[in-house]
């Protein structure tokens, strides 16, 4: 059966090692984390783990059941629908040799990205947006020459009801 790619998001208790019993659970049964976010919320007392992983339907089932059993974690859902608000960041680090100067300025234009940094040889540019938008902007700024990439992860949240 097919892996697709599904993102996780769980509420846990703000404690030390429930991340890193997350993570183990990954590891100890064979799954792949491609990406992982934690961070605090709104209440000091809970973080949000977001996960993405590549797994066939009889494999999410199960990972879903494991995290579930999990001590410290509260609630853990899949966002992988239309129904989620999902975005990721990142920070590029692209030369800017004189020549290229204004096509990168072209591109951080059209991709409503921001130039963070300068240098003399030089740009580092944060980016917002879906995976495939950053991934289309990786492409186009490579033939420039990348020298550092650092991103995110993708951070989901269910859309509100009207």
């Amino acid at each position: 059966m097919k892996k697709e790619k599904h993102i996780l998001t769980m509420l846990v208790e703000n404690e030390p090692g429930v991340t890193a019993r997350v993570s183990g659970l990954f590891a100890s049964r064979g799954y792949n984390i491609e990406t992982i976010c934690g961070a605090p919320t709104a209440n000091p007392k809970m973080s949000r783990i977001t996960i993405t992983t590549k797994a066939n339907p009889e494999m999410l089932e199960q990972i879903m059941k494991q995290i579930r059993r999990l001590i410290n974690v509260i609630k853990v859902r899949d966002m992988t629908g239309k129904e989620a608000v999902k975005r990721e960041m990142a920070l590029i680090c692209v030369k800017a040799k004189p020549e290229n100067r204004t096509e990168i300025f072209r591109l951080i234009a059209t991709f409503k990205g921001k130039i963070v940094d300068t240098g003399l040889t030089h740009y580092i540019i944060e980016v917002n947006g879906s995976q495939e938008k950053i991934d289309a902007l990786i492409q186009l700024l490579e033939p420039m020459g990348i020298k550092k990439l650092a991103r995110s992860g993708i951070l989901a949240l269910y859309r509100e009801p009207e």
